[in-house]
C-alpha cells in the first residue's frame, strides 16, 4: 500500500472517530476545566469549612461519632476524619445501597456541628458527574464516557501522522501560525486544529490514560502491570480475630487515632475508619502531602488487639510501594495537574480549554469541505 493511500485511510478514520466521540470529548473536557479549581473555590465560599485554632488537643474520635450520628442517625457512618488544626473535622456518611454521601462538618476543639452537606449536590457535583457519567446511569454513562476516551486516544496517535510533515518546508507551518492578510478562515481554523493539537498531545494523552485508568478496569490491570505491578488492585481489608483469652481494648478507634496523631505529626489529614462488622479491621490512613493523595499511607488495624495487619494490595503502607504502585496512587494527582501544585492546575486547566476546542475546529474543517 502507498504511503498516500495509507495517510488516506489514516485521515478518514482520524475524521470518523472525531465526529464520533467530538461531542463527548467536549463535554469531558469543559467539565474538567469547571472542576479544575474546586476545592479553592469551596474553601473560598464555604467558611464553615475552617475553625479557629486553639491550644488544646482535639476531641476524640469516639466524641465525634456520638455528636455526628445525633445529626445523622439512620445513616451509615464510613470515616471520620481531621484535617489541619485551623481546619473543621469531618464526619463522613457514605453507603451504596441506598446510595448516599453526606459529611458532617465539626470543630474539632468543641464539637459544635458546624454544618452537615450532601455531597450529591450542588454545582461542583453536578460537573463531576457530567465529567464521570455524561449526566446517565453511573454504569451506563461510565462506559460511554471510558469508551469515548480510548477512542480519543485512536484520535491523537492518528492525528499525530496526519500532522508528521513530509519535508522541512512543510514542517515551517506546523508549528506556529504563519497568517498574512487576506489568508481565509477556512485556513485559519484548519491551522488552529493542527498546531493546537500538536502542543496539546501530549499532555491530552496523558490525561486519557490516567482517566482510562478508571473507566476500565482492564485497562488499569494492564497499565499496572505493563509499568512493573505485582499487587492487587482489588482492595479488601484484613481479618480482625476476635480472641476468647483475652480482653477486647476499649476505645479502639480513639487508640488508633492517638497512634496515627503521634507517628505522623506533620500529617495534613488523619483519617479513622469505625468497624463495619465483627470481623472488619480499624482502617486508619495519613496524608503528608499538600494538596495531593499519593503520599497517603494506609494502615489496618486488629480491632480487638490493635496488631497491624498487612494487606496485598497498593493500598497500603507508602514505605512498601514499588514505582508501579507509587504510580497507581498519583493516577488522581496527575490527572488533575495538583502533582506538581497550583501551577500545575492552571496548566492542566489551560490545556483542557485547548482540547475543547479541537473538536469544534475539527468539526469545522469537514462542515467546510463537504458544505463549500
Amino acid at each position: 500500500m502507498k504511503k498516500k493511500n495509507l495517510k488516506k485511510i489514516i485521515r478518514q478514520i482520524h475524521l470518523w472517530l472525531g465526529l464520533a466521540s467530538g461531542i463527548i470529548v467536549f463535554i469531558i473536557a469543559v467539565t474538567g476545566c469547571l472542576y479544575a479549581f474546586q476545592e479553592e473555590i469551596l474553601n473560598l465560599t464555604e467558611d464553615y469549612r475552617f475553625v479557629e485554632k486553639q491550644n488544646k488537643p482535639y476531641i476524640l474520635p469516639s466524641q465525634i461519632e456520638k455528636i455526628a450520628k445525633q445529626e445523622l442517625p439512620n445513616k451509615h457512618l464510613h470515616a471520620i476524619q481531621y484535617r489541619e488544626s485551623n481546619v473543621a473535622a469531618e464526619a463522613i456518611f457514605y453507603n451504596d445501597d441506598p446510595l448516599y454521601y453526606d459529611i458532617c462538618y465539626i470543630n474539632p476543639y468543641t464539637g459544635e456541628v458546624l454544618k452537615t452537606v450532601d455531597e450529591f449536590s450542588g454545582f461542583f457535583r453536578f460537573i463531576l458527574d457530567g465529567h464521570f457519567y455524561l449526566w446517565l446511569p453511573h454504569e451506563i454513562g461510565q462506559t460511554i464516557i471510558a469508551s469515548a476516551t480510548l477512542i480519543f486516544i485512536l484520535i491523537i496517535i492518528s492525528g499525530f501522522i496526519l500532522w508528521y510533515p513530509k519535508n522541512r518546508k512543510a514542517a515551517k507551518q506546523r508549528f506556529w501560525f504563519r497568517w498574512k492578510e487576506g489568508i481565509k478562515w477556512k485556513r485559519k481554523n484548519y491551522d488552529l486544529h493542527n498546531i493546537t493539537g500538536f502542543y496539546v498531545m501530549a499532555i491530552a494523552l496523558i490525561f486519557a490514560i490516567t482517566g482510562l485508568v478508571w473507566g476500565f478496569p482492564w485497562f488499569a490491570y494492564c497499565y499496572y502491570t505493563v509499568v512493573g505491578g505485582e499487587k492487587s488492585l482489588l482492595y479488601e481489608e484484613p481479618i480482625s480475630v476476635k480472641s476468647i483469652d483475652k480482653k477486647a481494648i476499649e476505645y479502639p478507634l480513639d487508640k488508633v487515632f492517638l497512634i496515627m496523631q503521634e507517628e505522623y505529626p506533620n500529617a495534613k489529614s488523619i483519617e479513622v475508619h469505625p468497624v463495619e462488622t465483627d470481623t472488619s479491621p480499624i482502617a486508619a490512613n495519613a496524608n503528608i502531602g499538600d494538596g495531593t493523595y499519593w503520599q497517603t499511607d494506609y494502615r489496618y488495624f486488629d480491632q480487638y488487639t490493635l496488631e497491624e495487619k498487612n494487606v496485598s494490595h497498593i493500598y497500603g503502607r507508602l514505605s512498601k510501594a514499588k514505582f508501579a504502585d507509587k504510580l497507581l496512587r498519583m493516577n488522581y494527582d496527575i490527572h488533575t495537574g495538583a502533582i506538581i501544585g497550583l501551577p500545575g492546575k492552571i496548566f492542566a486547566f489551560l490545556i483542557s480549554l485547548l482540547i475543547a476546542s479541537l473538536p469544534i475546529t475539527g468539526f469545522l474543517i469537514w462542515w467546510g469541505k463537504k458544505y463549500k
